[in-house]
């Protein structure tokens, strides 16, 4: 009796770890990865994964780092031409909406470090920006400061989202409702002139706003007469 061939597994590798971790983080948020189920999803036995990732944390690094390539152009550096103020807006509105396109992307940002694979790429990028007139320092603060203020705005945008899903915003061609603010906000008219001003706008507007303010700070500080 001839037995019947067994198929071999793919081997495991970090790059099949990494992106079973991020489906499940898609499908079921920050708390759905674990070692347990990444090693049942890959069929393996859980210490397998330890020789090619250590722990936890370096999981999330290395996550973040994978999820910051899915926007697109990470470490890409400026188009031919594009100032580098344009670039950094760009660049950060196209990591905004990568995170706010998979649950609890941002937490799995927050408080990441780089790996040493991404260090060159790294370079380049503070490359640009010394070449603008930045220090070292300054411009890897100015990578920073972008990145907190992104990864915040993702947080919250989409926490946001999931209450709207049980507490909509009212819709402000309501005029019943309109009518009841304006009661409730009789004594606050700026509160009632901002709210009614914001409600007509887009859910991206305040991190366009904030963007905006940052991007032009930076532009007034080292970009001055270019």
């Amino acid at each position: 009796m001839v037995s019947e061939p067994v198929a071999e597994r793919a081997p495991v590798t970090r790059e099949a770890i990494v992106e079973t971790a991020l489906r499940l983080l898609a499908e079921g948020g920050v708390e759905a990865v674990s070692f347990r189920r990444i090693a049942k999803a890959l069929g393996v036995a859980g210490p397998t994964l330890y020789w090619h990732v250590e722990n936890k944390r370096e999981l999330l690094d290395l996550m973040a780092e994978q999820l910051v390539r899915r926007s697109g152009r990470a470490y890409a550096g400026p188009d031919l031409d594009q100032p580098w103020w344009e670039w950094l807006q760009d660049d950060a509105r196209r990591m905004f909406h990568a995170l706010i396109a998979t649950r609890d992307a941002p937490r799995v940002l927050a408080g990441n470090r780089p790996s040493p694979e991404a260090f060159p790429d790294i370079e380049r990028v503070l490359g640009v920006l010394v070449d603008a007139g930045m220090t070292p320092g300054e411009a890897q603060q100015t990578l920073f400061a972008i990145g907190a203020y992104v990864i915040g705005s993702a947080t919250e945008w989409q926490a946001e989202a999931e209450r709207a899903r049980t507490q909509p915003l009212p819709d402000p061609a309501d005029a019943d409702i309109d009518a009841l603010r304006a009661q409730v906000l009789a004594d606050q008219p700026l509160l009632l002139a901002a709210v009614a001003e914001r409600l007509g706008g887009r859910d991206t507007a305040a991190f366009e706003f904030g963007l905006g303010l940052l991007v032009d700070g930076l532009r007034a500080r080292f970009a001055a007469g270019k």
